[in-house]
């Protein structure tokens, strides 16, 4: 189980840029205008998320840390002894700390995307935690990835905080909850956090902070494609507009240009009107009906589940069926 505090098991293409690349172009050349939320989170990326989940209009990680301060040791209970926890999209460990100080886990294998981030973690884990088996895998967990080898016979937990899921397009969350269920195996136990429906003027407020974080957070993807992709885009001739859909129950995130101009991108010409937009996120509300209801779709039988007491977000323990 040992591994370097250097090194991950590495399941990303050898040229992630050309994948960036390729989504950026394809995202921009679409109608409406695109870009996957996947590619905020470089370095600075996964800094200003870590910043925003601090402020006071964003509610999702304060609740979700109070239910899981409350009931952790409930949620180990579903957790079997010598198990190894498979974080998704790990960022910080903040949360996964809170329920390995509970539970009988002795394998935490984080999964991300962002490397740097990932191996720091996952080294100062190492440092607080001498017995656990730390092995970080840089993998976009969107897509099937291997499991190492080291954790092959014992009991599989997931753990899916954050409302990440919020994030998929409910096909595509329906997609990873099958794919979580073929890969942790029957019986295995996913817990996972969502967001909840509620009051619109919560919602807006979270994602349109006062101090401009979440405004920062959106145009880095700007800067991003700059940097890696040789783009022309000028901060200054866009601006951040999120919203709550009340039809779809989503947040809409996007980058609104402020006039008419053309950018260059991976050598290619993009032109945008005044008022255009890029989507780059959405945040899907769940209701506890309807998430069950795709839950079970996908192969998830809910067991469990914690609430704060606004009824803002849910913490749920799902089981895996049989094939």
């Amino acid at each position: 189980m040992a591994a370097s505090a250097q090194t991950a098991f590495r399941h990303l293409p050898d040229v992630v840029e050309s994948d960036f690349a390729q989504d950026v172009v394809a995202g921009l050349s679409a109608r409406p205008k695109r870009l996957s939320p996947k590619y905020f989170y470089d370095e600075l990326g996964a800094q200003l998320f870590e910043e925003i989940t601090r402020l006071p209009e964003y509610y999702p990680t304060r609740c979700e840390l109070s239910i899981l301060d409350r009931h952790a040791t409930e949620m180990a209970a579903f957790i079997p002894p010598d198990a190894a926890l498979i974080e998704f999209g790990s960022g910080s460990t903040r949360k996964a700390r809170m329920l390995l100080n509970v539970a009988p886990v002795t394998a935490y294998i984080p999964v991300d995307i962002s490397s740097e981030m990932l191996l720091q973690e996952a080294a100062d884990l190492r440092g607080d935690y001498p017995l656990l088996g730390v092995v970080p895998v840089e993998a976009d967990f969107t897509k099937p990835f291997q499991l190492p080898e080291g954790i092959a016979g014992r009991p599989h937990v997931g753990f899916f905080p954050g409302s990440t899921i919020g994030n998929f397009e409910p096909h595509m969350a329906a997609a990873f909850l099958s794919h979580a269920a073929e890969m942790l195996g029957a019986g295995a136990t996913l817990i996972i956090g969502y967001d909840l429906v509620k009051d619109v003027r919560v919602l807006n407020a979270a994602y349109n902070d006062a101090a401009g974080v979440t405004a920062r957070f959106n145009l880095n993807l700007l800067t991003r494609i700059n940097r890696e992709l040789g783009g022309t885009f000028d901060l200054d001739s866009f601006c951040h507009q999120a919203f709550y859909n009340t039809e779809r129950r989503r947040i809409e995130m996007h980058l609104a240009s402020r006039e008419r101009q053309k950018v260059r991108v991976a050598g290619r010409s993009f032109e945008f009107r005044g008022g255009e937009t890029i989507h780059t996120e959405n945040s899907y509300k769940y209701t506890p009906e309807s998430f069950g209801a795709m839950s079970r779709g996908a192969g998830w039988t809910p067991v469990a589940s914690w609430s704060d007491p606004q009824g803002y977000f849910m913490v749920q323990a799902l089981t895996a069926n049989a094939a």
